[in-house]
């Protein structure tokens, strides 16, 4: 403890500001910041496992080229992250293994069935049509945006011979 917080409130402010501190200090969970990021390791770690080996399934075993594989990996991956959203799965992936599981493809793929399925219940169109992309529209937007701006740079610094 502080030496504020040892000392003894004298105004009814002191009194409430020492009490909502005390509320605070009791309600805040404590994370240990190594295991966390071991679990986020480890999760992501096995979503890019799976993701390996269905790229090496679909270049050896099938004979696919190296795009072509790369498309049906990432293909899989969001339809395994929507059923596993669907069944109520995703989420605890989510709370176990934290950023880990919502980096990769597949937890784009699960902000977008999570807001459909939350939605859905107000319909097709003001549902589902309307919420799917609560999450993921900011990110589509940026994203474009983004590569406009460097699309942009690029085009500029090809004029100018730099690139």
């Amino acid at each position: 403890m502080t030496e504020t917080q040892n000392q003894k409130p004298r105004t009814i402010q002191e009194k409430k500001e020492q009490a909502y501190r005390q509320h605070v200090e009791q309600t805040t969970p404590k994370y240990s910041l190594p295991l966390r990021m071991g679990k986020a390791f480890i999760i992501g770690g096995l979503i890019c496992l799976l993701g390996q080996i269905i790229l090496n399934y679909a270049t050896n075993s099938m004979g696919l080229d190296k795009d072509t594989a790369g498309s049906w990996c990432s293909m899989l991956l969001v339809l395994v992250s929507v059923l596993l959203t669907g069944l109520n799965l995703y989420p605890k992936l989510v709370e176990w293994g934290g950023a880990g599981a919502l980096v990769p493809i597949t937890g784009f793929a699960n902000s977008i069935a999570s807001a459909a399925i939350e939605y859905q219940k107000e319909g097709q169109v003001f549902g589902i049509g309307c919420k799917i992309f609560t999450i993921a529209g900011p990110v589509i937007l940026y994203g474009i945006f983004t590569s406009w701006c460097l699309g942009l740079l690029y085009w500029i610094g090809h004029l100018l011979g730099i690139v």
